[in-house]
C-alpha cells in the first residue's frame, strides 16, 4: 500500500473540494483555504489589506472568488518572460534611435 494516501491527508482534499464549491466562506474557513493562520488572517482584514464582508459589524466572510483574485495578485515573471521583455524592449528601441 505504498501508494495509499493517508487519512489526514483525503480528509484535507475533501475539505478542499468543500471550501471549492460554497461561495461564501467563514473566517475559519477562508483560512484553511488560503492556509494562514488566524491571527495573519485577522491582521489583513484589520488593515484592510484583504477583500471581506462585515454583514452584521462582528462576524467576517469572505467571498471565494475575490481571495482567489487576491491571491493571483503581483505575478512574479519567470526569467524566461523577463529575457522577453527586454529583447521586445531593445527591439522598440533600436528603432526609435536610427
Amino acid at each position: 500500500m505504498s501508494n495509499s494516501i493517508t487519512l489526514e491527508e483525503r480528509i484535507q482534499q475533501l475539505e478542499n473540494s468543500l471550501y471549492q464549491a460554497k461561495e461564501i466562506l467563514s473566517f475559519e474557513e477562508a483560512c484553511a483555504f488560503l492556509n494562514f493562520s488566524k491571527s495573519y488572517l485577522y491582521k489583513l482584514t484589520s488593515s484592510c489589506a484583504i477583500p471581506h464582508y462585515k454583514p452584521s459589524g462582528k462576524m467576517v466572510y469572505f467571498e471565494r472568488k475575490a481571495l482567489e483574485n487576491w491571491l493571483r495578485q503581483n505575478p512574479v515573471k519567470t526569467r524566461e518572460q523577463i529575457e522577453m521583455d527586454a529583447n521586445a524592449y531593445i527591439m522598440r528601441n533600436q528603432h526609435k534611435k536610427k
